[in-house]
């Protein structure tokens, strides 16, 4: 019998999110746990919060179980706020700071939110009450207005709702346990080399897993400080490295293309450990990050809100390696490919079901227990997978199935080629073909890319058309929105 969510082995301590992350207070103490602008505090004043925080949401009536929304940036509040909320016995529900109002309206009513959370003004946006669901300003007195509080959760209890991307479809809401959560990001913290006093600069936004759980929770398993960054931007990163002697970098490839273009490399010297993902990598970037740049560690995988990590990097991996493969099967996680390509999980990992919605959760999670993820991949002779795109981003030109992924590959190649998406466009005679575009790094015409194409891969996979653009469309964690591009 294959392992369920709910058969989760113990391998650690700790039962629940909330048991430990308070017991953070005994095991670091003064160390500093959390840095944010002038605030700094020790992760005994963090725990502090945290149960006064709980105080406050029990007073407002949440019951366990019970779900609350925080729609806001990386903050110090954000911190307290989701780790007082599952002390108190509730369900976190993050929400993606780059939605818009409706949007972002739509994940809260959809949720069952009691209420929301939010910083008022962020990028422009505010959420006002609607259907009676309170808005809780995150700077206000509300997280320190409780009395010291906790109440007792099951491990198997679900611990948040992470709603997909939604680069394309209707974000659903994905829901995974404590027990889940803390045996996957053991297992990340240790592949990923995070050490206790490790100084982690947190660009990955909080509303997704990456932020999360590769970031909050892995920090406090680890007695890491935290440092939140709201909004991405290339000097504040610098300055905070150098005045706060970071060690730890996770973010997606287009942080570490920002990197190497820094012209004083000597303020990045306290860098240690970097994260990657989200995107294709070429081998030259990880070859310039190691030659360039002080990391001695780069580690990258392949997760996905339905299931967290399902495989890793290990430490020795080559360039290639780091480059070209999302790493090995993670403990007790099982991955095959699927006859028509696509990437199958099964294991401890995978979440309990799509919030309310059990037509989306059969079509994803079969009789068998496998997690139908919806990319293609496959295997290296070593057993490390390669995720080759999305099953819905193929297309087929005259009968042969071109992977948008494998075509964007060949392209980075390209010497005036910085990044490229590519995608299929209808064509009366094959039925579709692919469209590129393109961020250039040096000048270079539509026709001879296309020519250069023609060189290096077969017929059917070379881009019939190219648009130059200054930047592809990304969501917050990286990723290319394919809707947008036409």
């Amino acid at each position: 019998m294959q392992p369920r969510p709910t058969d989760v082995g113990v391998t650690q301590p700790w039962r629940t999110i909330p048991e430990m992350v308070l017991s953070a207070a005994d095991r670091f103490g003064d160390a500093e746990a959390i840095v944010d602008g002038p605030l700094r505090l020790t992760f005994t004043e963090v725990v502090r919060r945290i149960r006064c925080a709980a105080g406050a949401f029990a007073e407002l009536g949440i019951g366990e179980g019970e779900r609350i929304a925080i729609w806001a940036p990386n903050s110090a509040e954000w911190i307290i706020a989701a780790f007082g909320l599952l002390t108190a016995g509730g369900v976190l529900v993050p929400v993606n700071t780059r939605f818009k109002t409706e949007e972002a309206g739509d994940i809260i009513a959809r949720s069952g939110a009691k209420a929301v959370l939010v910083q008022k003004g962020f990028l422009g946006q505010d959420y006002t009450a609607s259907a009676g669901i309170p808005v809780i300003d995150l700077k206000s007195d509300f997280l320190c207005s409780g009395s010291p509080f906790e109440r007792a959760v099951s491990g198997t209890d679900i611990s948040d709702i992470i709603f997909t991307s939604g680069t394309t479809g209707r974000p659903k809401g994905a829901m995974l346990n404590h027990l889940q959560t803390l045996r996957m990001y053991e297992e990340w913290a240790t592949l990923a080399d995070l050490r206790e006093a490790d100084r982690y600069l947190m660009i990955n936004p909080y509303f997704h897993t990456f932020g999360l759980k590769a970031g909050l929770v892995a920090c406090f398993l680890r007695g890491a400080t935290m440092l939140p960054i709201a909004v991405f931007d290339i000097d504040k990163v610098v300055e905070l490295i150098e005045r706060e002697r970071i060690t730890m970098l996770p973010g997606p490839p287009t942080l570490y293309h920002a990197l190497l273009t820094v012209s004083d490399k000597a303020k990045l010297s306290s860098l240690r450990a970097g994260v990657t993902g989200a995107a294709d990598i070429p081998v030259e970037l990880v070859r310039r990050i190691h030659s360039e740049l002080p990391f001695q560690t780069l580690m990258t995988g392949y997760g996905l809100t339905e299931a967290g990590n399902v495989t890793l990097s290990r430490p020795g991996d080559s360039f290639e390696d780091v480059a070209t493969t999302a790493g090995l099967p993670c403990e007790g996680v099982e991955v095959r490919i699927a006859d028509d390509g696509e990437i199958l999980v099964r294991g401890y990992n995978v979440m309990a079901g799509y919030l309310d919605d059990p037509a989306a959760t059969a079509e994803a999670i079969d009789g068998d227990a496998w997690l139908h993820t919806g990319d293609l991949g496959n295997f290296d002779d070593a057993g490390r997978l390669r995720v080759v795109g999305r099953k819905k981003d193929m297309f087929i030109v005259g009968g042969f199935n071109a992977y948008p992924a494998e075509i964007e590959g060949f392209l980075l190649n390209h010497p005036a080629v910085a990044q490229a998406a590519v995608v299929g466009v209808p064509d009366a005679r094959l039925g579709q073909v692919g469209k590129a575009f393109i961020v250039r790094k040096s000048a270079v015409g539509p026709q001879d890319l296309i020519e250069w194409c023609r060189e290096h891969m077969a017929g059917f996979k070379v881009p019939r058309s190219v648009e130059f653009l200054d930047a592809l469309p990304l969501n917050a964690t990286g990723k290319v929105v394919k809707d947008l591009l036409h």
